[in-house]
């Protein structure tokens, strides 16, 4: 697969009728969302970026995105791609698209690639991280985006269940009601761990692709190993169990945040 970006000082004539798709990276702030995906009537991520590209280029698109954010989920590098006639640089598309974009969302950079490019089929993996303030005060300036968990946590007992997490597994105990239509419920992971800095702790996770709620309901029952409320068996039990709804509870969306989305090559180049 190549993936190929245009640099708008040098962008040479692009046949639009082989080369119309583009592929934003966006960063937002998930707090007044109700989620990526477009809904009627409600603020979403995806309805904002569609209503920024009519604005700019006069055009109603469908925008795809590689991972569909939760209500109140943030990102810092959603991947984005969307199809188009118009012959704005990517230069343009970053400053436009900024311009019109509320102040909580932004592109970070443009690529142009091939149009059988999928920002979701052709991913090989996600990066989320999620915040916990450690801590028995709270945080004026972290609230929007961290889980404060007054108790101790136990570093140690949590990295130590999270190996189970990594592999190939059935993770169905681990998705919500929403996630009971899902056919296929086995993922793969390739790391898992928490990390703490003094009153600061960050569970990373990545995986090829992740259930509804799979990662908040992972923290949620890590949260409970880490304050010797669940023990390591009981954890395991729960993974094994393969049950919908059965681990938790889940943690608030605020913690929670997209880092990166991986594919077999790098973009060539991007604009920002």
């Amino acid at each position: 697969m190549v993936l190929t970006a245009v640099n708008p000082e040098v962008e040479p004539v692009v046949s639009l009728a082989t080369t119309t798709r583009i592929v934003l990276i966006l960063e937002y702030d998930g707090t007044r969302y109700h989620g990526f995906q477009l809904q009627a009537s409600l603020a979403t991520i995806q309805g904002e970026i569609e209503k920024a590209l009519w604005k700019l280029t006069g055009e109603k698109t469908r925008v795809m995105a590689a991972s569909r954010t939760d209500a109140g989920v943030h990102a810092k590098g959603q991947v984005v791609s969307f199809k188009t006639r118009s012959p704005h640089s990517l230069r343009t598309f970053v400053n436009g698209l900024n311009y019109y974009l509320p102040r909580d969302i932004a592109v970070k950079a443009a690529h142009r690639v091939k149009d059988s490019f999928s920002v979701r089929r052709h991913a090989v993996s996600r990066e989320y991280n999620y915040y916990i303030l450690n801590s028995l005060t709270r945080s004026p300036l972290r609230e929007g985006f961290c889980y404060r968990v007054a108790g101790r946590l136990d570093i140690d007992a949590v990295n130590q269940v999270c190996q189970a997490l990594i592999g190939e597994h059935d993770f169905a105990s681990f998705t919500s009601g929403i996630g009971l239509g899902i056919k296929n419920t086995v993922r793969r992971g390739y790391r898992a761990e928490m990390r703490k800095d003094g009153k600061s702790a960050v569970f990373n996770i990545v995986a090829n692709s992740f259930l509804p709620h799979q990662v908040r309901n992972m923290v949620g029952a890590l949260i409970r190993v880490g304050l010797d409320r669940m023990s390591g068996d009981e954890f395991y039990s729960i993974m094994e169990a393969k049950k919908p709804g059965l681990a938790g509870p889940t943690a608030p969306a605020c913690g929670l945040c997209l880092m990166q989305v991986n594919y077999p090559h790098p973009f060539a180049e991007e604009v920002v």
